[in-house]
């Protein structure tokens, strides 16, 4: 539709509907009337015609057709983010008044990045305890995903290590976050000490995949080093380079707090390299707008107060 029929009107947002801005974040979903109508279970008139009207009271077209299918504009983007925080609002509103209702002790939606699930259950487990009655939904995903998660308001907070930097949030410190090198037991370098970074230019280094936090901090302390690792494998988990370590196919810099059991059964062995181990730092992390509610609140107060009891101890070199 053409901008020119719609004579920018700021004013006439007040008179936009939840029925138009959920017809707009359908077509940005499903990418086509048709499909939007189905999962709205409107007619595709009726999704035809809230958008009509959206556009009327926003003044500039917020939908456009290309081969791709239906693609919102830069104003349609734009609305879309205000029907997500009205989506929240309405969420956040029912949960306050059932709450009040005695009908439920209300609930909260974590993010962690995926190095973060070997502390975070422990934390939310603890706090579960304190307050049996509200429910707890926790989402793991590599640091875009989670990052790309606080563009929302589904999230009432999230447990990483940078925090985002293109959305504006909070973020509290949980505590310190060590990494490290690890070979598998038995490593010819393992008994060695004081070992320089060009003492690895013969080993293979299996690590987690571009954009992930993990290979961005190995990326800078090697580009600090001046080295250049041969990279053998990229892998999405911690635990599939864990075994790959174990079994001898090289060695990684990984988080110390996915390998602290390995450490102890002495599966791995911690290299002592100079620099080693990085220490960066653990954020529970929430938009700067989003309102919490006193579940989320009462969680985020213990994270913030008690979330460094659930981290394991430094590792030593042995």
């Amino acid at each position: 539709m053409d901008d020119k029929e719609f004579p920018y009107m700021a004013l006439h947002l007040r008179n936009v509907t939840i029925r138009q801005l959920r017809a707009l974040a359908a077509v940005a979903e499903c990418g086509s009337v048709t499909a939007a109508s189905n999962r709205l279970g409107l007619t595709q008139p009726a999704v035809t015609q809230q958008l009509h009207q959206l556009q009327q009271q926003v003044g500039l077209s917020v939908v456009q057709r290309t081969g791709e299918g239906m693609l919102l504009t830069d104003a349609g983007r734009e609305v879309l983010q205000l029907s997500q925080r009205v989506e929240a609002a309405i969420k956040s509103c029912q949960q306050s008044l059932d709450m009040m209702a005695g009908r439920a002790g209300g609930s909260v939606s974590i993010g962690a990045v995926s190095t973060a699930k070997y502390i975070v259950p422990h934390a939310i487990a603890a706090f579960s305890r304190l307050h049996p009655k509200i429910d707890l939904k926790l989402s793991i995903g590599n640091r875009g995903e989670i990052r790309q998660a606080m563009h929302g308001y589904d999230l009432d907070f999230a447990v990483m290590g940078r925090p985002p930097e293109d959305v504006e949030v909070e973020a509290h410190l949980i505590g310190d976050h060590p990494h490290v090198i690890v070979a598998a037991k038995g490593h010819w370098l393992a008994k060695d000490f004081g070992l320089a970074v060009a003492d690895l230019s013969h080993e293979t280094f299996l690590t987690r995949e571009q954009g992930s936090g993990t290979r961005i901090l190995m990326e800078g302390f090697f580009n600090k080093a001046e080295f250049l690792p041969h990279i053998g494998m990229e892998m999405s988990s911690n635990e599939t380079i864990k075994q790959a370590v174990i079994a001898g196919l090289g060695i990684a810099f990984i988080s110390a707090h996915t390998i602290a059991a390995e450490l102890e059964d002495g599966r791995l062995v911690m290299l002592d390299v100079a620099g080693i181990p990085v220490v960066r730092q653990w954020f529970v992390v929430k938009r700067r707008d989003k309102i919490l509610l006193p579940p989320a609140q009462a969680l985020l107060d213990f994270l913030r107060a008690d979330g460094a009891k659930f981290l394991p101890s430094p590792p030593r070199h042995v």
